[in-house]
């Protein structure tokens, strides 16, 4: 799995330009199941997804699609992590046994 943090490069107003466009982007990886959150920071400098089910290439050409990235608005950061606990009710896959 993966978080990914994003920071806002641009003004709020370039932000809000573009983010009808951002959105269609998360609906279309929420519908194929690459993503399974999203939103936005408090304050809001910029956004959190999480990621799941694929190699880090396939994510990095994902991200790379983004409106905000291809319009440069924003830098994106990402940290791995293996998830080992999941809440009981949580829609996700079950981590692998060690």
């Amino acid at each position: 799995m993966y978080i990914v943090s994003l920071t806002y490069t641009a003004s709020l107003e370039h932000i809000d330009d573009a983010l009808p466009a951002h959105r269609d982007f998360l609906d279309a990886q929420f519908a194929c199941g690459h993503f399974v959150a999203a939103g936005p920071m408090v304050p809001r400098n910029g956004g959190v997804i999480v990621a799941s089910n694929m190699e880090r290439a396939r994510l990095d050409a994902i991200l790379a699609s983004d409106p905000f990235a291809r319009q440069g608005l924003a830098a994106y950061t990402i940290t791995e992590f293996k998830a080992t606990r999941l809440a009981p009710d949580l829609n996700l896959p079950r981590p692998e046994a060690r």
